[in-house]
């Protein structure tokens, strides 16, 4: 593989970096570390946000928690033998993420507080150009997307939220300097955020009102400390911390397969439903709020959570759930649609993420061949990918979270793979002296074909998920997130799939 030249205006072919990486989140830094480990050293990580760690660095609300244990959710390679309890807190995943960009030596590739505001495709020079918010743009032969599924935020469009003249902030920008404690709190959104940060507001809000769209199926929780001695096992016996894991990933992998195989096996999705069924029986009394807390979808249809503090909360005399919808937002609270005005002092907006959605998929213009641009062509046509990596169209690209590539419930089941897929290609460039790659248009029709396929056997075609208002789906009613085969078979075919599945050109002579 040729090294990166020095760009100059006369050499269209000159770039400033061999590789750019958007996005210093888990999935962006695992990549630089692949980079690093193939010996690639001229690539440059830009991020918006003045820290690593992507979710973990912007979401700071009160009880931010992991919702997959611990010993799951780190890379395989870099296990944390402190964490501190079985599902580790926001503050410790940061650390991770800090300690991770410190050991692997990431920090001098490293340029914070840059957003990029578009990239395109150069056919003359055969590179990528970046460009830059208020500074000179990019030039680069390989780009990666690492931006993320969780990297724009949802804010409902309700009338009059402006006209508020309380507190108002996003979960994903909490403001520890707003006072909760004695006021009247509202809270938008009961998804997995919500269940974390309801507990929370609970206990200091003098009334909480918890604006409920669509319940969520909560599960009970085996939390608890980590025991010293343990963390000190994990430490000196790292075997014993990868037989944990792989226990835990044990456990995750048979959820994943209730969901892919529900047609077949739905036993498997109605057990876990039995569950959490179970759960609210337990904790909520009142049958009219249970029949209101309990989900009309069936299991997994949206991702499910933990929890045993969530539904107490409901029995508290400050705590109302409100399930009718939000007409209108005004000064001084909210008023639903069966008219009743409900006074707030703050609003709290537990609303997510824009996720699939336009502005978000790609979270800026991505220009490829022919200046065809990713996220019209995705939303005029299909959303596509090859291996949930590349796009036929847009050579020298990796899309991390490119369509059908989420596989497995923890991330990282993911990054790892992707990573593998990387090295593979950037290996193949280095051995045959070719510089561009480009996935083929009957090789990334066959992996998605596939994934549709295994779609028809999975919940969320066989299943009752018409009313889950889940993000798995996009606009054209696809789950298009996941990719719909076992968690172990993305690692086997991101070191096998087909060389010819991509075409190889060499630089020009």
């Amino acid at each position: 593989m040729r090294p990166a030249s020095s760009p100059t205006r006369s050499d269209p072919a000159a770039v400033d970096h061999q590789v750019v990486v958007v996005g210093a989140g888990f999935g962006g830094m695992g990549i630089a570390i692949q980079l690093r480990r193939d010996g690639i050293e001229d690539f440059v990580i830009l991020d918006r946000e003045d820290g690593v760690g992507g979710t973990w660095h912007v979401n700071r609300y009160p009880g931010l928690a992991v919702d997959i244990a611990s010993v799951t959710y780190s890379y395989s390679f870099a296990p944390n033998p402190s964490w501190s309890r079985v599902f580790a807190p926001g503050e410790e995943l940061r650390a991770y993420a800090n300690r991770i960009a410190d050991d692997h030596d990431l920090r001098r590739h490293l340029r914070l507080s840059i957003n990029v505001t578009g990239v395109r495709w150069e056919e003359e020079g055969q590179r990528w150009h970046v460009d830059i918010d208020g500074q000179p743009g990019l030039t680069c032969r390989y780009l990666v997307m690492a931006t993320g599924f969780l990297s724009h935020l949802k804010v409902p469009d309700i009338p009059g939220l402006h006209d508020f003249a309380g507190d108002v902030m996003h979960t994903a920008r909490w403001d520890d300097d707003v006072e909760i404690d004695g006021r009247r709190v509202a809270i938008i959104g009961t998804g997995a955020t919500s269940v974390q940060l309801v507990p929370e507001l609970t206990a200091r809000a003098a009334h909480l009102d918890v604006y409920q769209r669509t319940p969520i199926w909560c599960v009970p929780k085996v939390d608890g400390p980590i025991p010293r001695p343990l963390r000190t096992v994990f430490r000196h016996l790292p075997l014993v911390q990868r037989l944990a894991r792989h226990a835990n990933s044990g456990l995750l992998e048979l959820l994943s397969l209730s969901v892919l195989f529900h047609r077949d096996a739905p036993a498997l999705t109605a057990f876990a439903e039995r569950l959490g069924r179970a759960h609210i029986r337990r904790q909520v009394r009142d049958p009219e709020l249970r029949r209101k807390l309990t989900p009309t979808y069936e299991f997994g249809c949206k991702r499910p959570t933990f929890s045993n503090d969530y539904y107490p909360c409901f029995a508290e005399d400050h705590v109302d759930l409100v399930t009718d919808g939000i007409q209108r937002i005004d000064a001084d609270g909210i008023t639903t649609t069966d008219g009743v005005h409900h006074p707030a002092d703050v609003l709290v907006l537990a609303t997510g993420f824009r996720l699939m959605e336009e502005g978000n998929y790609p979270p800026f213009p991505v220009l490829g061949r022919d200046g065809r641009d990713l996220g019209t062509q995705w939303r005029t046509t299909r959303f596509t990918s090859y291996e949930g990596i590349t796009v036929h169209g847009y050579p020298n690209l990796f899309y991390l979270p490119a369509p059908y590539t989420y596989s497995g419930l923890s991330y990282f089941f993911t990054v790892e793979a992707q990573m593998a897929h990387v090295s593979r290609v950037m290996g193949h460039l280095r051995r045959t002296g070719t510089q561009v790659f480009e996935a083929t248009a009957e090789a990334e029709g066959r992996y998605v074909e596939g994934m549709r396929r295994s779609a028809a056997r999975s919940l969320f075609t066989s299943g009752d998920c018409g009313r889950a208002n889940s993000y798995y789906f996009n606009e054209q009613g696809e789950a298009a997130i996941a990719r719909l085969s076992p968690t172990p078979m993305a690692g086997v075919r991101a070191r096998t799939f087909d060389l010819d599945d991509y075409r190889w050109t060499a630089p020009p002579a």
